[in-house]
């Protein structure tokens, strides 16, 4: 069989397992807050964000475009560039998964694939594979600014929300939001998949240019269904510790509280889909849920677990491209590529 081939079929493998290990370490975005609010059972809301992630997985491509062919220069870039991205991103992932922290796998594949890229030609400076104006108007402005938005947002919308409600009795909200929590769950899962599992299309198309060049960059059929699927098949699986990081360490949330963050975050992370923005869909519920928590009192929100997070953000994409660029090197090393 033909080595290539054998490799394509390699990188492809690893980037489903990035995947589903997306949806796995991602699941709480979509479902912490109606698991913490006890709104649904935790195998149902799983089972229900699962399906809801695969269905968004499907709704577009703008997010993958950006990802395959906005950031770097795909005629430096080889099969063995985007195997180091993907299996440094993985690395990332499982190291952040198993500490509970809920960095993003958006930063982690965009970071791993700078640092590979970097690292990839011998022909040309590492800085001259990069598109640096796209990385900083579709990447770098949207990192700095959709969690000030989250925030923002958050606090704006369950102000409006506390306004509203504030005739009623405790136990008619947490009623009325419990329904209300698995619609705004519902979209927020969708948006999830509409964003994150494009990303994962982008870097499999990506692979596919490589191998077979051709003029316009399109996502096939198959590798969104597959890509959909194994975000769907990781999200079912559930990273209980991330859930439990943001569903319950940060802040004790109520249903009304879960509604106005999952709203807020679905909003945000939708608007940015449909521009071909690759946000971190982990940042903007994580600062949905601050926002929304700081119209209680400042002091509602655990603000040490939230500096843990914010440092696991700020490490992830200079984490990932020396992880990636470590391996590039390594395996020009070994192998002479």
């Amino acid at each position: 069989m033909d080595p290539l081939f054998m490799l394509l079929v390699l990188v492809v493998v690893l980037t489903l397992v990035f995947d589903f290990i997306n949806g796995f370490h991602d699941s709480a975005n979509a479902i912490a807050t109606v698991v913490s609010t006890r709104v649904l059972t935790p195998f149902v809301a799983v089972v229900y964000a699962g399906i809801l992630n695969f269905i968004g997985a499907l709704m577009g491509t703008e997010v993958a475009a950006t990802i395959g062919s906005g950031l770097v220069d795909v005629g430096t870039v080889t099969l063995h560039t985007i195997l180091c991205t993907v299996l440094a991103a993985i690395i990332w992932n499982l190291i952040t998964w198993y500490k509970g922290l809920p960095t993003s796998s958006s930063h982690a594949i965009i970071g791993a694939l700078l640092g590979a890229a970097w690292f990839s030609s011998t022909a040309t400076s590492g800085h001259e594979n990069i598109h640096f104006g796209k990385l900083f108007e579709k990447v770098i402005i949207p990192m700095l600014t959709s969690p000030v938005l989250g925030v923002v947002l958050g606090f704006v919308v369950m102000t409006l929300l506390t306004w509203l409600i504030y005739k009623m009795s405790p136990a008619r909200v947490s009623k009325v939001f419990g329904k209300m929590q698995i619609l705004s769950a519902g979209f927020m899962a969708v948006t999830h998949g509409l964003n994150d599992a494009q990303k994962s299309m982008g870097i499999i198309a990506l692979a596919l240019i490589v191998v077979y060049p051709q003029d316009a960059f399109m996502v096939p059929l198959w590798v969104k269904i597959a890509c959909a699927l194994a975000m769907g098949a990781g999200t079912m699986m559930g990273g209980w510790k991330i859930i439990h990081t943001l569903g319950s360490k940060m802040i004790k949330l109520q249903p009304v509280h879960g509604f106005a963050a999952e709203t807020t975050a679905s909003v945000i992370i939708g608007g940015a889909s449909f521009m071909g923005i690759p946000v971190s869909t982990t940042q903007v519920i994580t600062t949905s849920i601050m926002g929304v928590g700081a119209t209680k009192r400042l002091s509602a929100v655990r603000w040490g677990v939230v500096g843990n997070i914010v440092w696991a953000w700020v490490l992830t994409i200079p984490m990932t491209f020396t992880f990636a660029g470590v391996l590039m090197m390594i395996y020009k090393t070994l192998f002479g590529v």
